[in-house]
C-alpha cells in the first residue's frame, strides 16, 4: 500500500492546482482546503493566509527548479558537452521545471506578476542562488577543460549576464508562451553570450590557464 504524502505536501499540491486553475486573485483558502480534502481550519493550522500558502508554493517551485538545474548540469558535464551546451541544458532544465509547474494554466502571466508582489525577497534569494550555480558551473568546466575567458571577463560577471539573458527573454515572453519559441530564443541568447565571452583558441597558448573569480 502506497504511503500518503505528508499533509503539507498534499496542501501544496492542491494549492498549486487551485492557483493554476483560478490564478492568485480569484483563488481562496477555502478552495485550496477543499482541493486538499481538508477543512479550512485544518489548512489554517499549516498556513496562516492565502499569501503564506502562495509563498510556500513558490518556494517549492523554485527549489524544484534549482534541483533540476543542478542535475542537468551534472549530466551534461558527464556527457562531455561543451560549456555552451552545458549551460543551455542547465538553464533549460530549470525553465522546463518552472513551465511544468504552471502547465496549461490560463493565468501564467498573472501568477508571474503576483509572485513579485507577494514574494519579491524569495525571488531575489533564488535569483542569487541560480546565479551562483551558473558561476560554479562556468568555473568548474573552465578549470577542468583548461578554458579561458576573454580578457576582463570574470566568472561571476558572466554568470550575472547569463541570468540577465534569462530575464530579458522572459520579458519578451511574459507568459513564457509559446514555449518552443521562448526556449529557442533563450538558447540563442545563451549561445551568443557564451561565444562572446570565451577567449579564441588561438590565444589560449599565450595565456595562463585558469579563470578569475
Amino acid at each position: 500500500m502506497q504511503a500518503k504524502a505528508p499533509p503539507q505536501d498534499r496542501i501544496l499540491d492542491a494549492a498549486l492546482r487551485v492557483f493554476r486553475r483560478h490564478g492568485f486573485r480569484r483563488s481562496s483558502i477555502e478552495q485550496a482546503a477543499e482541493e486538499a480534502g481538508l477543512t479550512r481550519q485544518a489548512l489554517y493550522h499549516h498556513f496562516a493566509s492565502k499569501e503564506a500558502l502562495f509563498r510556500a508554493v513558490l518556494e517549492r517551485i523554485y527549489a524544484q527548479g534549482l534541483a533540476a538545474e543542478i542535475a542537468a548540469a551534472k549530466a551534461a558535464e558527464e556527457a562531455g558537452l561543451e560549456l555552451a551546451d552545458i549551460l543551455v541544458a542547465e538553464i533549460g532544465a530549470r525553465m522546463q521545471s518552472l513551465l511544468a509547474s504552471l502547465k496549461d494554466s490560463p493565468h501564467t502571466e498573472e501568477l508571474f506578476s503576483e509572485h513579485l508582489a507577494q514574494a519579491r525577497d524569495l525571488y531575489q534569494s533564488y535569483s542569487n542562488r541560480f546565479t551562483e550555480e551558473i558561476a560554479a558551473t562556468i568555473a568548474r568546466v573552465c578549470r577542468k577543460r583548461k578554458l579561458n575567458l576573454e580578457s576582463g571577463v570574470r566568472v561571476r560577471e558572466l554568470a550575472r549576464c547569463v541570468e540577465m539573458a534569462v530575464h530579458g527573454t522572459k520579458s519578451a515572453f511574459p507568459a513564457l508562451q509559446p514555449v518552443d519559441a521562448f526556449l529557442k530564443q533563450l538558447e540563442t541568447m545563451l549561445r551568443m553570450l557564451i561565444a562572446g565571452a570565451m577567449a579564441p583558441s588561438a590565444k589560449k597558448s599565450h595565456r595562463k590557464t585558469g579563470v578569475r573569480k
